[in-house]
């Protein structure tokens, strides 16, 4: 048996049974949890593993890295302003309010930075932020609550230096002073893109980046009560560019590519992560408990979401041609114990979206751009889609009709159960999507019938459970549609 650090702390000073310890144990104290966060402005991962950049691949190697892509308009700009809120505050722009980098509409009263919410839980934490993108500081997207704020102004001395005096305040503090909790700001790699695009120059400035953070962590290293600490490192970006011209902003895949990197993890590679996810993951390491009145949107990067789409094994294109082949992204094939009637669905159409469907972000989103299927952010890894919009792109694509059924769910007669789940719908014409369930195989019983849009909303659907009711199966029909819109769900719980 392997005892870690927090095993050997219940480990108690005195006999631990009759006869057995001849001397009193001394009680071993658990490691004192600490967190550094680094943003790296514009990184596209793709280019991390084409430069050479030891430190952050030995955090991927050992670590959690889960890759993941943003919104775009009209829910937001793929820029710094709502990619940066979105990673401070782990709640998504239609509740923080920051839709481009002009921060009109914040909310951070309502949705403050991590760091901020640790100093409201204790103000004890020694928090500590440091940037070169001076807005984040004064734009408040990290307050005037946290401990320790650098600021520093990379539009006006230029980004290089800027992220070397970053480095050098960082370095110092984290050797010398005792921060529990840190947001560092490098901001080279994205003025880089911009000017150069995403070729060698790009690639130097990953590695000179990678070297800063590398001093980062050997100051970590370096202090004298290292080896009593438990030491979270997560790296992140705001937003991708475009490959190899560089820029962002819209809706192209790479400018909308995030990951978020955490030191913990064994090399993990999640399919289920988002860009909220840091600062959940913050909260997490540091034993905070997450007050539902936050309303978060993120979780802890080592927490599985637990979907059964998840477990799903992918194909790549037929009909969408326009999707790059490498790109496995759909099936037909539902998980154990779903199901998915097709029976009054034509013979024609475009294949991959005929009945309700499996898919990806990536994949569903590059079907058709700027149709607003990139902003099922709170969908997570693979989830259900009926598309009558792509379907109808194929000739024989009409009268979509399909119903995707769940398995059947234990109930207790006389109680109220609660469908939680993530739905993300447009309506548009005749089309209809009906929620209903149906206890122990009788006829359905519709909870909710959608006719207007519900974009990437969390719903939780009472329902009451009839006398004599042992379980109950939901279904989601969707129907009446052609060259409609489309309806997206996923993470279905029965509480």
């Amino acid at each position: 048996m392997r005892f870690g650090a927090r095993s050997l702390s219940l480990l108690f000073s005195g006999v631990v049974a009759a006869g057995v310890l001849a001397t009193p144990y001394t009680a071993i104290a658990a490691p004192v949890k600490k967190v550094l966060v680094v943003g790296m402005d514009g990184l596209n991962w793709a280019k991390v593993v084409s430069a050479n950049a030891p430190n952050l691949d030995a955090l991927a190697a050992g670590g959690t890295l889960g890759e993941s892509l943003l919104y775009c308009p009209s829910l937001a700009n793929s820029s710094s302003g709502p990619g940066w809120s979105t990673i401070a505050t782990g709640v998504w722009p239609d509740k923080h309010g920051v839709k481009d980098n002009t921060f009109a509409g914040k909310q951070y009263a309502t949705y403050p930075d991590f760091l901020t919410r640790l100093e409201r839980v204790n103000p004890a934490y020694r928090t500590y932020s440091a940037v070169d993108w001076a807005v984040l500081h004064t734009q408040g997207t990290f307050s005037t609550s946290i401990d320790t704020r650098v600021t520093h102004d990379g539009d006006r001395d230029g980004y290089v230096a800027a992220d070397e005096k970053i480095t050098a305040d960082t370095v110092q503090n984290l050797r010398n002073g005792n921060p529990d909790a840190s947001f560092v700001y490098l901001g080279n790699t994205d003025v880089v893109a911009h000017a150069s695009g995403t070729g060698s120059k790009y690639i130097a400035a990953i590695e000179k980046q990678d070297a800063q953070l590398g001093q980062m962590l050997s100051a970590i290293k370096a202090r004298p009560t290292y080896s009593g600490e438990d030491w979270q490192i997560v790296v992140t970006t705001d937003h991708g560019h475009i490959n190899p011209g560089g820029g962002h902003g819209g809706c192209g895949i790479d400018e909308r590519r995030t990951f978020v990197l955490a030191s913990s993890g064994g090399g993990a590679r999640p399919i289920d992560t988002r860009l909220t996810d840091v600062a959940s993951t913050v909260f997490n390491h540091l034993g905070v408990g997450v007050d539902t009145a936050w309303k978060l949107d993120g979780k802890p990067v080592s927490v599985r979401a637990n979907d059964a789409f998840d477990g799903l094994s992918l194909q790549s294109r037929v009909d969408e041609t326009g999707i790059p082949a490498s790109v496995k992204g759909w099936t037909h094939t539902a998980p154990a114990g779903w199901s998915v009637d097709r029976s009054r669905m034509p013979s024609g159409g475009v294949t991959e979206w005929r009945g309700w469907s499996f898919t990806t972000d990536e994949f569903w989103s590059r079907a058709q751009g700027g149709q607003d299927r990139e902003n099922a952010m709170r969908t997570r890894g693979v989830f259900a889609v009926a598309d009558s919009d792509e379907f109808n792109d194929k000739a024989g694509g009409t009268s979509f009709d399909s119903t995707l059924l769940s398995p059947a769910y234990r109930v207790a007669a006389g109680t109220t159960v609660t469908l939680n789940y993530v739905t993300h719908y447009l309506q548009e014409g005749s089309q209809t999507a009906d929620v209903s369930v149906s206890f122990n195989g009788g006829a359905d019983q519709l909870v909710k019938r959608y006719s207007a849009d519900a974009r990437a909303k969390a719903e939780a659907l009472p329902v009451t459970v009839p006398a004599g009711a042992t379980s109950m199966v939901v279904k989601f029909r969707y129907y009446n549609a052609g060259n409609n819109w489309y309806w997206a769900i996923d993470d279905l719980r029965v509480s």
